[in-house]
């Protein structure tokens, strides 16, 4: 590991990335879930809050994975094409079901 020294903009970019990617993040987790459990049978009330109560949880790993990842680079990739990812595919799903 580096022993380069934090600069103020490094630490912004980390809570930002924990906080704006991951809720981009969960924000396609969700919704990609969602869509998944509604096309598997599930009725729409009862995935919604399955997918909520994982959310939670999934958002405290990625919150925590953003600080602990050695690349920030790498971080913004996952989290926010990872929701971009996500995201897309549920809405496709929901537009190939109706």
């Amino acid at each position: 590991m580096s022993s380069m020294p934090l600069t103020r903009l490094h630490v912004a970019s980390r809570v930002a990335a924990s906080l704006a990617g991951g809720y981009a993040f969960v924000w396609g987790f969700a919704t990609f879930g969602i869509s998944l459990l509604v096309a598997a049978g599930m009725a729409y009330d009862e995935a919604r809050t399955l997918i909520y109560l994982l959310a939670f949880l999934v958002f405290l790993a990625v919150f925590c994975w953003a600080f602990a990842a050695a690349s920030l680079a790498r971080v913004w990739a996952v989290l926010a094409g990872g929701g971009a990812a996500m995201t897309g595919a549920a809405w496709a799903m929901s537009r190939s079901l109706s």
